[in-house]
């Protein structure tokens, strides 16, 4: 009989630990114009503050323009302006992203907190949705709130 329950105990461990591996994934989440939004934290490269950012003429009015970034140059998007808000009037907090080649930085009010969020949590948007840079939301288990998943490689269109 106590082989029994060490074989119970044994396979209730391995389930969890398989759950909590395949189930979930990592999201970085920050705030923009009063959202939460979302992005895989595998895509962070890095956040940085107090960056000078460089204007570039003729440019897509999203683009607020690129840093230099130990020798490398990022362009910088204004995500707020990119959904179709009011652009931002101060820069706050960039978030770095990798997104494949290349590396994109977008303003950001601030950053919320990092969680590992269970994949069936996340919701499609509804079909009439016609908001094409997010690909999902869902509510956070905190209860602090919703979560909108930036699909990050919809941020700069292939023009």
């Amino acid at each position: 009989m106590n082989d029994e329950i060490l074989f119970a105990r044994e396979d209730d461990t391995a389930v969890a630990m398989v759950d909590d591996g395949v189930d979930s994934q990592k999201y970085l989440i920050f705030m923009a114009a009063h959202l939460k939004l979302g992005v895989v934290a595998e895509d962070v490269v890095e956040i940085l503050n107090n960056q000078v950012i460089t204007y570039l003429p003729m440019v897509p009015s999203y683009i607020r323009g690129i840093i230099n970034m130990r020798g490398q140059m990022i362009p910088i998007l204004d995500v707020c302006a990119r959904m179709g808000m009011p652009s931002r009037e101060e820069d706050s907090l960039v978030v770095v992203l990798n997104l494949g080649d290349v590396q994109l930085g977008i303003l950001v009010d601030g950053v919320d907190q990092m969680l590992d969020i269970p994949k069936a949590n996340i919701h499609p948007l509804p079909a009439n949705s016609t908001q094409l840079l997010v690909s999902g939301m869902c509510s956070l288990p905190d209860g602090s709130g919703t979560m909108m998943v930036l699909d990050c490689e919809q941020l700069v269109p292939n023009e």
